[in-house]
C-alpha cells in the first residue's frame, strides 16, 4: 500500500485540469489612438504616455466615437499593469505624473482601499486558461478593462491543502476631468452601467477568470483522492467556500461534490451557469468541500455545520438550491430528511438518553444519526446519486478501496464506546471497523437502507438527473457506477436521463438540466439549450462523454 499510494496521487493528480499563464496582450485596430501607440502601450510605454492615450480614446468615446471602446479598455489594462510593475498605490491619494507637455494627476477611489491590504491585479487580456476545465472567458462586452484582483502570494502555498484564493473579478474605468485621471475599480456583479461624460455604457465584465484563476493557483482537484484516503490528515477541510461575494438578494446555489472529488469537477457546469445572463444576476453559487472518506451521514452532519455558519454569516439569505453529484446528492438529500431518532434506535435499540454512550462519542453519533430537514432548503437536485446504493461499493474493487481509507481516530473511538451495545445488524454487518463512506455506499449498507425508508419533506422539491452510458435501456441502465434501480425517486418533480456515464455533472445535457431547473425555480421562462463546450488541450480527451477506455 505504501507503494501504491504514491504512484495512484501521481497518476490521478500531474496534469492540471486548468492551468494558467501570461500572454503578450494583443492590441486593437487603432481609431482614436495611433497603432504604434497602442504597441508601445504593450511594450509598458511610460506612465505619461500611457495618461495621454488614454486620455484621447477617453475623449473620443464621450464624444460618442464607441470604436475607440476596445483602445481605451486595453489601455486601461496596460495602466493596471504599470502600477503594479512600479508598486504604485494612487487609492486615495494623487500621483503626480510628469511629462513633456506639463504633469497631470492620477488618483484612485479610495473605496478600493483593499489593494493597501496586499491584492494584485491581473488583466484578464495577460492570462490564458488551458486544461479540460478550461473554456473561453465569458465576457461581457462594454467599456472597462476587466481584471481578476487576487492576495498577494496566492500562488505560494506550502500547507498540506491550500487555502481559499479569494480572487475576485473587478473591471477598472479611467476618468478624465482636466488634467486629473480618475481610476476606479467596480464590482459587476453590482455594477452594470457606468456614466462617462455624460453618457451612459454597459460595464466590461468577466465572470469566470476569476475562478479558473482560484482552481489553477490551488490545485484543489490534486485533493479528491488523498483525501478520499486519508480523511484523517484533513479533519479540517470541511467547509462551504462562496464563490462570488455575498448578495442577499440572490438565490445561493450549493454544489456538492461526491467520492474522490472536490469542488473543481463542478467548473463545467460553474461556467454555463454564469453564461446565462438572467442565472448570474439572480443566483450567487457557494460550494462544499469535505473529505470524502468519511462515512457520509458524518460528511452530512459537518455539511450541518457548515450550513449553520452561513446562516450566521450571511443572516437572512434566501434559502438554497442543493445541487448534488454522486455521494452529493447523499448529502444533499438528508438535508430535507426529518429521520429524528428512528435511525438511532434502530441501531441501539432504544432512545439516545436512555443509550450508554456518553461524552465526545455519545456527541458525535447523533450528530450523525438524529437530524431533521432543514429549513433553508428550497430546492434539491440530486445527479448521479446512489440513493439506494452502488454495487461497485460491495465487490472486490469497492471492498479492496475501502481497505486503503484511513480514517481519524476519534471516528475509532466511537466505535469502540458503541460497539458493545449496538443491536445486531440483520443485515449481516458487524461494527468491528468503523464504516468509511465507501463502506455506507453499500446496497447492504444499513444506514442507506433506513434513509431509503424515509420520506423526503413534502415541501421541497427535488429533481433527479440519471445516466445510461447512452445504451437507452432505461429503467435497466447504468451510468457505470449507479443503476438506474438506485438513482430513481418516486416523487422527483422532474426526471432526466442522460446519455452520460457518472460524470453527468460535467455533461451538456445534465448542465442544460440543472440551467432549466433553475430558471423554472426563479420563475423563467425554458430557455433554448445552451452549452459552452471546454477549451482543453489536446492531450485531454475526458469531459464527462463516457467512462475510461470508452471514448
Amino acid at each position: 500500500m505504501k507503494r501504491l499510494l504514491p504512484l495512484a496521487l501521481a497518476f490521478t493528480s500531474c496534469v492540471a485540469p486548468i492551468a494558467m499563464r501570461k500572454v503578450e496582450p494583443i492590441p486593437p485596430a487603432a481609431s482614436a489612438v495611433p497603432a504604434n501607440h497602442l504597441q508601445h502601450a504593450a511594450r509598458a510605454e511610460t506612465l505619461d504616455e500611457l495618461l495621454a492615450d488614454l486620455r484621447r480614446a477617453h475623449d473620443a468615446i464621450v464624444s460618442g466615437n464607441d470604436t475607440a471602446i476596445p483602445e481605451y479598455n486595453f489601455l486601461t489594462g496596460r495602466l493596471i499593469e504599470r502600477l503594479e510593475k512600479d508598486d504604485l498605490q494612487p487609492w486615495g491619494t494623487t500621483i503626480a505624473v510628469a511629462g513633456n507637455d506639463g504633469t497631470r494627476t492620477l488618483s484612485g477611489d479610495p473605496k478600493c482601499a483593499f489593494r493597501v491590504g496586499g491584492y494584485d491585479f491581473l488583466p484578464t487580456d495577460s492570462i490564458e486558461f488551458t486544461g479540460k476545465y478550461s473554456t473561453r472567458p465569458n465576457l461581457q462586452p462594454g467599456i472597462g478593462s476587466t481584471l481578476v484582483s487576487h492576495p498577494e502570494g496566492s500562488l505560494d502555498f506550502t500547507g498540506p491543502i491550500p487555502g481559499d484564493v479569494k480572487a475576485k473579478t473587478l473591471t477598472a474605468l479611467v476618468r478624465f476631468e482636466g488634467d486629473r485621471a480618475l481610476l476606479d475599480l467596480l464590482d459587476p456583479y453590482h455594477t452594470e452601467s457606468v456614466r462617462l461624460g455624460g453618457r451612459t455604457l454597459p460595464l466590461a465584465a468577466d465572470y469566470v477568470s476569476n475562478t479558473s484563476f482560484a482552481l489553477s493557483a490551488t490545485r484543489i482537484d490534486k485533493f479528491g483522492l488523498i483525501r478520499l484516503l486519508r480523511a484523517d490528515r484533513f479533519s479540517d477541510t470541511a467547509r462551504i467556500t462562496r464563490i462570488q461575494p455575498y448578495d442577499p438578494d440572490r438565490v445561493p446555489v450549493l454544489l456538492v461534490h461526491g467520492l474522490q472529488d472536490t469542488p473543481a469537477t463542478f467548473a463545467p457546469m460553474y461556467y454555463n451557469l454564469m453564461a446565462d445572463p438572467e442565472l448570474r444576476k439572480r443566483c450567487q453559487f457557494w460550494v462544499f468541500s469535505y473529505p470524502s472518506g468519511y462515512p457520509y451521514p458524518w460528511s452530512a452532519a459537518l455539511l450541518r455545520r457548515e450550513l449553520d455558519r452561513m446562516q450566521r454569516e450571511c443572516p437572512g439569505h434566501r434559502d438554497i438550491v442543493i445541487v448534488g453529484h454522486s455521494m452529493g446528492g447523499l448529502l444533499s438529500r438528508l438535508m430535507i430528511t426529518d429521520a429524528g431518532d428512528s435511525i438511532w434506535c434502530a441501531y441501539f435499540g432504544k432512545p439516545p438518553e436512555r443509550t450508554g454512550v456518553h461524552g465526545e462519542s455519545r456527541r458525535i453519533l447523533e450528530e450523525a444519526l438524529v437530524f431533521h430537514e432543514r429549513t433553508d432548503i428550497a430546492r434539491a437536485i440530486f445527479i448521479n446519486t446512489p440513493h439506494r446504493g452502488s454495487e461497485l461499493a460491495s465487490n472486490w474493487i469497492g471492498r479492496l478501496g475501502s481497505r486503503l481509507v484511513k480514517l481519524p481516530t476519534f471516528l475509532a473511538d466511537m466505535r469502540d464506546s458503541a460497539v458493545s451495545i449496538v443491536t445486531n445488524d440483520p443485515s449481516g454487518l458487524v461494527l468491528d471497523h468503523v464504516p468509511n463512506s465507501i463502506d455506507t455506499l453499500s446496497p447492504k449498507s444499513r444506514f442507506i437502507r433506513a434513509v431509503d425508508k424515509l420520506p423526503i419533506d413534502p415541501g421541497v422539491p427535488y429533481h433527479s438527473i440519471i445516466g445510461d452510458l447512452g445504451r437507452g435501456n432505461t429503467p435497466n441502465s447504468s451510468d457505470g457506477v449507479v443503476a438506474y434501480w438506485s438513482a430513481h425517486l418516486e416523487g422527483a418533480e422532474s426526471e432526466r436521463i442522460v446519455p452520460t456515464w457518472h460524470s453527468g455533472h460535467q455533461s451538456a445535457q445534465g448542465i442544460d438540466e440543472v440551467r432549466q431547473i433553475l430558471r423554472g425555480h426563479l420563475g423563467l421562462p425554458k430557455a433554448e439549450p445552451m452549452f459552452i463546450p471546454p477549451n482543453p488541450n489536446p492531450s485531454n480527451v475526458d469531459f464527462g462523454n463516457g467512462p475510461p477506455g470508452q471514448r
